[in-house]
């Protein structure tokens, strides 16, 4: 199982919000390419990133700090918000982003969502961020008619291979991963599902390992110290 330290992007700074509330933010770091020259000394491969003003209101306004971490770290960077159109894609991608990840977009632009699948392929993923049994958007600030179920099976039968399955009711809660939830997943879908939302301890990593997850999302668990990231990657890689 891969293990993907996360950072979350305001105002160019490293911050991390509780269950997507905007107005509960804790700014972690200053300099989000230092967090991830950090990462990668811990030994990690991969980071997972997410624009949060661009999830919010559709912009990319981080734009120049994620192609930063991609060529100061050489790591393999998958970013996510405010991605809804095939020009932002793009850009992304041609900054070296090893994978872009459609939230919004994948739910209310079904022609988009279908020309980047077939152009992008494994480059891209889809984030299905689930509150209250439905698909929320727009930076988790809206909840859709989606049911995240059936809406996790229509993009597997897109043929999209990647899917982040976020809940949110545990995001920066720090009280455990919602196995039963990745469980369902797991047992339905065949894709590579990466899980968010909750990790607090390493027996959570050890947990999703079991479930035969592809990857896991780790956040506030190392922003607080709960979680000591070379561990977890050595513990997610054994066997």
């Amino acid at each position: 199982m891969l293990i993907f330290p996360a950072i979350d992007l305001y105002e160019k700074k490293a911050v991390r919000l509780f269950k997507g509330d905007y107005d509960r933010m804790t700014v972690y770091s200053n300099d989000p390419v230092s967090v991830a020259v950090r990462f990668k000394e811990a030994g990690a491969a991969q980071i997972h990133m997410v624009d949060l003003e661009g999830a919010r209101d559709g912009n990319t306004p981080n734009i120049d700090i994620v192609k930063r971490v991609v060529s100061e770290t050489g790591l393999f960077v998958e970013i996510g918000g405010g991605i809804r159109s095939e020009e932002v894609i793009e850009s992304y991608l041609s900054a070296g982003v090893g994978r872009v990840i459609l939230g919004t977009a994948a739910v209310n632009d079904r022609a988009l969502l279908e020309r980047a699948a077939e152009r992008y392929g494994d480059r891209l993923a889809v984030g299905a961020d689930i509150k209250d049994g439905c698909i929320a958007v727009k930076g988790w600030m809206e909840r859709s008619d989606r049911d995240a179920f059936e809406f996790c099976r229509d993009m597997e039968q897109l043929g999209i291979k990647t899917l982040i399955c976020t809940d949110i009711s545990r995001d920066g809660a720090m009280r455990g991963t919602n196995l039963e939830l990745y469980r369902v997943l797991s047992n339905s879908l065949d894709m590579n599902i990466i899980a968010s939302g909750g990790v607090s301890g390493i027996e959570d990593i050890r947990a999703l390992k079991r479930l035969g997850m592809y990857g896991a999302i780790i956040g506030k668990a190392w922003y607080t110290g709960a979680v000591d990231l070379a561990e977890a990657i050595e513990e997610a890689a054994e066997g």
